[in-house]
């Protein structure tokens, strides 16, 4: 996954800056959602059993976003741009719904939090990409 041909200087700044963002966003998504995870058991109620498996799996696709935006130029030849934003696309659908499950659930709301701002920095280095 490189920047656009001939891009600016700022371009490939923001390109850059957008990217460390949202795997930074990731990665604290990650934290965030595997420590709300474990907080409740898995004999809670509907909601709270719905919130704790979208958040170990909001946790594992950030984990694997931030990995996949860490591991550029692998020489196995994966990592491709449209790979790239098909992850980008995976995590920022999941921080929404594991954020809409958050939503209402006591001591959730840093959990939440975390999956919105995930979310837009998904959102916001994907429009990068299209640069």
């Amino acid at each position: 996954m490189t920047p656009p041909p001939h891009p600016s200087r700022q371009q490939l700044y923001q390109f850059l800056e957008d990217r460390f963002a949202c795997a930074q966003a990731c990665s604290d998504c990650a934290r965030a959602c595997a420590v709300r995870a474990s907080l409740v058991g898995s004999y809670g109620t509907a909601g709270q059993e719905r919130a704790r498996r979208l958040g170990i799996m909001c946790a594992e696709v950030c984990d694997t976003t931030c990995r996949a935006l860490s591991e550029e130029g692998r020489a196995d030849g994966e990592g491709t741009e449209d790979e790239i934003r098909l992850q980008l696309e995976w995590c920022r659908s999941l921080c929404v719904e594991a954020a809409e499950a958050f939503d209402g659930q006591p001591g959730a709301e840093n959990a939440a939090n975390a999956c919105r701002t995930c979310a837009q920095a998904c959102t916001d280095f994907m429009a990068a990409l299209a640069v």
